[in-house]
């Protein structure tokens, strides 16, 4: 069943270059957004979990840490609303992982600082 979730959730590596600036008002507002979304220790702890992983699913995600499922919920709609992450419903489930794409565009705009 794995590999029916990394398919159906977990996006391929796009490797297409991403041409946008990393510096201007535009860039300034992404990065914001962004470090927002990774302002509370439970998310930055969530993204090394998805990094590590090419699927999961909430429950796993709960496990790993001392939150609340509804906490833990509250932090991944916060992670996907700003695109770091993808979360597809299967079944009973929510499949999380992380969106490549968003997570470059993270990594430049913190080293274009």
């Amino acid at each position: 069943m794995a590999s029916l979730l990394e398919s159906t959730c977990c996006p391929t590596s796009d490797a297409s270059l991403d041409l946008r600036p990393i510096e201007g008002g535009a860039a300034d507002d992404e990065l914001a957004a962004l470090a927002k979304a990774l302002g509370h220790p439970a998310r930055v702890q969530i993204l090394r979990l998805l990094i590590r992983k090419t699927a999961c699913v909430c429950g796993e995600i709960v496990n790993e840490l001392p939150l609340a499922q509804s906490t833990v919920s509250q932090h991944l709609k916060v992670m996907k609303e700003a695109g770091l992450i993808r979360g597809e419903i299967d079944g009973p489930r929510i499949c999380y992982c992380v969106e490549p794409r968003t997570l470059r565009r993270l990594r430049a705009l913190v080293g274009g600082l």
